[in-house]
């Protein structure tokens, strides 16, 4: 699972079904007017381009040795004032990246003039009438302060799975320092995006369409490192995908009804998540408590058997199904079943 932390308002929509994105709020006058620049590592002087890379080569080896102390003096007031996300998101990939090196991709140099702005956006590259180009990326970020920021993503080479551990730096006088962290696995269940994009295409063949949708929304995880960056592979398979959003899944804040055992549950999200070797199926659902787990256990069941019901064709493309109950403070209460077991 990518896990993301970046101080802003509210996380990107596009898809941010199943990142385990942790935040925490800005304070500030929000300005509407303000310049958003952005520089590839080809635009760059070679003196730019140096003092990034390897100020995140750094931070990936504090990371890949686990050395959370020095990451937090190395961070902006900002990230380090609630490090306990960064540093959990460190430990939980800690046996993944451990003793691995990292190898930087080409850099993007961000700037934002002016006031906190509502929405940033900045376009990085060479764009032409279709849209983004090879080497020309998108970053989208809410509630971001004025400031120099760079954009590091970098391959941990022989790590299992292999997996990108990527930066967000914020220049703070002469030095860059840590804003956000974010580790993703470049494969799930053991295959990487292209495998997922070719089941996906099986699946709309056959018609089986909420598989297909689900199939391009893990390729889609896989295929950008960062939950608010997109490239030309990402937006291709956005575009393909997206005339397959099923009218009964929940999404882009919508919840979807469903019927089980006499009661009607407001879905939330439903996506994939690889657990190991295996993809399982997510469905999340909304709760007013959770604190009687043996009623939560029982409405998780009847969900799981009631989305299976519905859509009979999950059955052969996930070996699980997982239903938690989500109170509305965000408190929730999971129960797994294996597909054999949903009867």
């Amino acid at each position: 699972m990518n896990h993301f932390f970046l101080p802003r308002r509210v996380c990107p929509a596009s898809i941010g079904l199943r990142v385990g994105l942790v935040m925490v709020m800005l304070t500030g006058t929000l300005v509407p007017a303000r310049a958003e620049t952005c520089k590839t590592s080809s635009d760059m002087d070679d003196a730019s381009r140096s003092a990034i890379v390897s100020g995140a080569q750094r931070y990936f080896d504090l990371a890949a040795s686990g050395d959370v102390a020095t990451l937090r003096q190395n961070s902006v007031p900002a990230a380090a004032s609630d490090f306990s996300a960064i540093e959990a998101v460190v430990k939980d990939h800690h046996t993944e990246i451990a003793g691995s090196h990292g190898t930087a991709r080409p850099p993007f140099l961000l700037e934002a003039e002016g006031g906190t702005s509502a929405q940033a956006e900045f376009f990085c590259g060479v764009f032409d009438r279709r849209g983004q180009t090879s080497d020309s990326a998108v970053f989208r970020f809410d509630g971001l302060p004025p400031g120099k920021y760079a954009v590091v993503i970098l391959d941990a080479a022989a790590s299992k799975p292999p997996t990108t551990v990527s930066f967000v730096l914020q220049q703070q006088g002469t030095d860059w320092k840590v804003r956000a962290l974010s580790i993703a696995p470049t494969q799930a269940a053991g295959h990487a995006t292209e495998w997922f994009v070719s089941r996906a295409r099986d699946y709309k063949t056959k018609g089986q369409l909420h598989n297909a949708w689900l199939y391009y929304l893990q390729a889609r995880i896989l295929i950008s490192p960062l939950p608010f960056m997109s490239t030309a592979a990402s937006d291709k398979l956005y575009d393909e995908s997206q005339p397959l959003l099923p009218a009964d899944f929940p999404s882009g804040g919508r919840s979807a009804d469903l019927v089980a055992g006499g009661a009607t549950y407001k879905l939330t999200a439903i996506f994939p998540q690889a657990v190991g070797d295996d993809l399982d199926l997510i469905v999340k659902y909304e709760s007013s408590d959770v604190t009687d787990t043996s009623h939560a256990y029982q409405s998780n069941v009847a969900v799981i058997k009631a989305v299976i019901a519905k859509f009979p064709e999950l059955r052969g493309a996930f070996a699980a199904v997982v239903a938690r109950a989500v109170e509305p403070g965000g408190r929730d209460y999971g129960t797994l079943l294996a597909m054999k077991d949903v009867k």
